[in-house]
């Protein structure tokens, strides 16, 4: 017999069958850290790296099964796409990528501000980007809460792609190159939807789809764009300059 060293509950097994924790709680060391690591974020099962990589294998399909009940072997959505906005805004200073002065002189501050918190962006538009998508596609039965887990798998999607682009960013920091890597990156984002959504929404036709992401998309970017410039005016940018 065991007693749950967090319930108190007397229990046989590998588990507590009272509140769920794991028999063996040994004391906290480096191989404690280092196996959170593993299972957290390298780990095959429940981890990022597994989730990331069924996203890039099979996303329509995988965010289906978790949203119908497979959710075992998966990462939680909301968290795994605020680690991955963590880990774009880490590397993003690190590579102190601000600093871009010969871009700053000449460019839109709107589209300056978008990618210096493009991590931010991306968490705080879900809801949005959930509701346009749920406006689009409202006929396939999913309610908005799951919409909102659908748009959170695409953006941990969008996002590991963009940490990819970061080191690209560094080496090229003048404006043509700037504009260049941005508008690759925005085709990326749509083909990346509109796979994701084919696969996802597949009892539609694939023109139906791509007509409905193409309007769930513009939706999107008008709502997101008319809040940018709404928070740089309030922030006291001068977007004239």
């Amino acid at each position: 017999m065991t007693t749950c060293k967090n319930c108190g509950n007397t229990f046989e097994g590998n588990y507590c069958n009272q509140c769920g924790q794991s028999a063996k709680t040994k004391r906290i060391n480096h191989e404690f850290l280092w196996e959170d690591i593993q299972h957290g974020l390298l780990h095959y099962d429940k981890g990022i790296g597994y989730s990331l990589k069924k996203l890039f294998e099979k996303p329509g399909h995988v965010i289906n099964d978790y949203i119908a009940g497979k959710r075992v072997n998966h990462f939680r959505p909301i968290s795994m796409v605020i680690i991955m906005a963590t880990i774009y805004a880490l590397i993003y200073h690190l590579l102190d990528l601000n600093d871009r002065s010969d871009l700053d002189a000449s460019s839109g501050i709107i589209l300056e501000k978008v990618f210096e918190h493009y991590y931010w962006f991306m968490v705080a538009t879900i809801p949005i980007y959930a509701l346009t998508t749920y406006i689009a596609f409202k006929k396939t039965g999913y309610n908005f809460y799951e919409f909102i887990i659908f748009e959170a798998f695409k953006s941990s999607q969008r996002l590991g792609v963009h940490i990819l682009f970061l080191p690209v960013l560094y080496f090229m920091k003048n404006e043509a190159s700037f504009n260049i890597i941005t508008n690759l990156l925005l085709f990326i984002d749509f083909i990346l939807i509109f796979w994701t959504n084919r696969q996802f929404f597949n009892k539609l036709s694939a023109k139906e789809v791509f007509v409905r992401s193409i309007l769930s998309y513009i939706i999107y970017l008008i709502i997101a764009f008319i809040l940018i410039c709404a928070t740089v005016l309030l922030l006291g940018y001068d977007i004239s300059q």
